[in-house]
């Protein structure tokens, strides 16, 4: 959420945005409801304080009759205006969390995802003296991809995972776990990256896998509700990824300075229904409702949340550079970055049996905007702040998967092993 004292003081810069974003919201409208709770609160406190006043001069006698008739006004003109300020609370905060956050300044503007920016691309486009072949088409042939027999147990959009496809997810997860929870490596990453930053590693978290209707919508992630699994008859969802649950673990508590950044890594499998894409990728497994991901979530202090953010982004692209993927990296506009988000970069793979680049990561920068309503605060020389926020994909595994089987396919139908791989598959160079 939005902080309200930013929006009075600029309410054209608050209406821009989110109109940049694509957020149909009246600033105009919010600041009224603002004007509205807040003189409420000012005739509300002022009848608290004549009915303490009253029932203070009840005390020690009988009370006259005026007294007592004053005492019941007081009543029912504070019982009107305590209803009046419950609905205009309500009115407000539901317009309020209708705001998105403010963009970073390079953050270009755009209407939907074709104006994002293209920033870097590295890696070469492989060349084949053979016509590449899809993952899904190798998977199936390989006997490591069941979608027939999953929809029969689960529906469309499930599939099972099996043999050395299994084993390669395996491999990821341990490469990167062994990789961002040692110190050493990312003060390797840091450096490399130019970044004067804490460089404390990562703690391995196997999160839950729902999460309560309360958190998600202080996150900000439970919208678009139509794309998530709501458990029957219980406030309780299927988490969507694992920054949902990360984020919100530490609602209503404050740190000491001096544990931020604090940084973790979660493996979950997550679920979305992919709401709208009916007949988009149905082969293959790039679009599941049902997914394992290796996530990034930190909290640090306001000042270190922005290099924090760049140190995400370096992650991917040394994750990306040890598969040795080919991959370009995007600037997300206004449109795409989202409704929490102050920045987000993607990173898409070339794959070469679809002849395009596809995502397989993205970092958002949220600044405050979820810790405002979570309630998660530090405490620091300067007093209580409120923490920023970050989250990162680390690998999409699938999608890691399709983006080492596309890329590193042979004549024949195999697989080669990327090399940081290999002491994870029992030194196998082949799949």
């Amino acid at each position: 959420m939005l902080d309200i004292r930013y929006i009075r003081e600029n309410p054209d810069k608050v209406q821009a945005n989110a109109r940049n974003k694509g957020y149909d919201v009246s600033i105009d409208d919010l600041l009224q409801l603002d004007d509205g709770r807040r003189s409420l609160q000012a005739q509300v406190d002022e009848l608290r304080e004549k009915r303490n006043a009253n029932a203070a001069s009840m005390k020690g006698g009988k009370p006259s009759q005026d007294l007592i008739d004053a005492g019941k006004q007081i009543k029912i003109e504070l019982a009107e205006r305590e209803s009046y300020l419950r609905e205009t609370e309500e009115a407000f905060t539901s317009l309020h969390k209708k705001v998105p956050n403010m963009a970073w300044d390079d953050v270009p503007i755009g209407a939907s995802e074709d104006e994002n920016v293209e920033v870097k691309v590295v890696g070469d486009i492989p060349s084949y003296d053979f016509e590449p072949k899809n993952h899904y088409e190798i998977a199936e042939a390989k006997g490591w991809l069941d979608k027939e027999r999953a929809a029969k147990v689960a529906g469309a959009r499930f599939a099972y995972v099996m043999g050395d496809m299994a084993l390669l997810q395996q491999a990821i997860i341990q490469f990167t776990m062994n990789a961002l929870t040692n110190q050493d490596t990312v003060a390797e990453i840091a450096e490399g990256a130019g970044l004067d930053i804490s460089t404390r590693p990562f703690v391995p978290v196997l999160p839950p896998l729902m999460i309560r209707t309360e958190p998600y919508d202080q996150m900000d992630r439970l919208e678009p509700s139509d794309d998530r699994y709501k458990i029957e008859g219980e406030e309780v969802w299927l988490q969507g990824s694992a920054e949902h649950v990360l984020g919100s673990m530490h609602a209503g508590e404050t740190f000491q300075s001096e544990q931020l950044p604090l940084r973790y890594l979660g493996l979950a499998t997550s679920f979305r229904k992919e709401a709208g894409t009916y007949g988009k990728d149905m082969e293959g497994i790039i679009r599941m409702h049902q997914f394992d991901k290796l996530e990034m979530e930190s909290f640090t202090k306001a000042e270190d949340s922005y290099n924090e953010h760049l140190l995400f982004v370096a992650i991917q692209e040394w994750l990306l550079a040890k598969l040795e993927l080919p991959y370009h990296v995007l600037q997300k506009c206004t449109a795409d970055i989202g409704k929490p988000n102050a920045r987000g970069i993607d990173m898409e793979v070339w794959l070469p049996g679809q002849g395009k680049y596809r995502e397989t990561h993205t970092a958002d920068y949220m600044t405050d905007y979820q810790a405002r309503r979570l309630s998660t605060r530090v405490r620091t020389d300067d007093g209580l702040q409120l923490v920023h926020t970050n989250d990162a994909t680390a690998f999409a595994l699938g999608r890691a998967m399709v983006a080492i089987i596309e890329n590193y396919q042979t004549s024949g139908g195999d697989v080669r092993v990327p090399e940081v791989l290999r002491p994870y598959l029992g030194g196998r160079a082949v799949l």
